[in-house]
């Protein structure tokens, strides 16, 4: 296999999250807010263009790595390319006070990373994003896991379990590093 199969090979079996030149502009649909029945003080990776079901007060359109979070946060942030997860999750879990949606990702190190700084984990089927004219996009190709951290999260985290939108982990104590 020459270098350049290899690429090729490898760029056809990348999930459509890691894909180049794809949109990061997909919206969580509103029945994760439902099941998860909670307000948030600020979403941290709001569109400007404003169209989601995110229940907060307050919302940050751009730049949101270099401007203060406060209270209770929702991310759902840009997934990018590989890495471009890892400085956002490293905020998240600084901050210590919300639920993020991330690709289920088990095996990357950012995710489990991540798990060891977080009070539970609900592993979702895969969600159909909404695109921003409001359509339904079409089926991913992996899951959706929700970090939570902090009490509140935790606790709307298992609310949804109950209401059937995933499956619930909690890291042991031994795994469990919080900033």
């Amino acid at each position: 296999m020459t270098d350049y199969t290899w690429i090729l090979a490898k760029n056809a079996v990348m999930s459509f999250w890691e894909s180049p030149g794809k949109s990061d502009e997909w919206y969580t649909p509103k029945h994760v807010f439902d099941a998860l029945g909670c307000e948030f003080d600020l979403d941290v990776a709001s569109p400007a263009a404003g169209g989601t079901y995110v229940p907060a007060k307050n919302y940050l359109t751009d730049r949101a790595l270099e401007k203060e979070w406060t209270g209770f946060v929702w991310m759902n942030p840009p997934f990018g390319g590989r890495n471009g997860l890892a400085p956002w999750l490293d905020r998240f879990t600084g901050h210590d006070n919300g639920i993020a949606l991330v690709p289920d990702r088990t095996s990357a190190p950012w995710f489990q990373d991540t798990w060891r700084k977080t009070d539970a984990v609900l592993f979702t089927r895969k969600l159909k994003f909404l695109r921003p004219d409001g359509t339904e996009g079409k089926s991913p190709s992996n899951g959706t896991a929700l970090f939570a951290c902090g009490a509140t999260a935790k606790a709307a985290l298992e609310r949804a379990c109950v209401v059937g939108l995933g499956i619930l982990a909690i890291p042991t104590t031994s795994e469990r590093e919080h900033v």
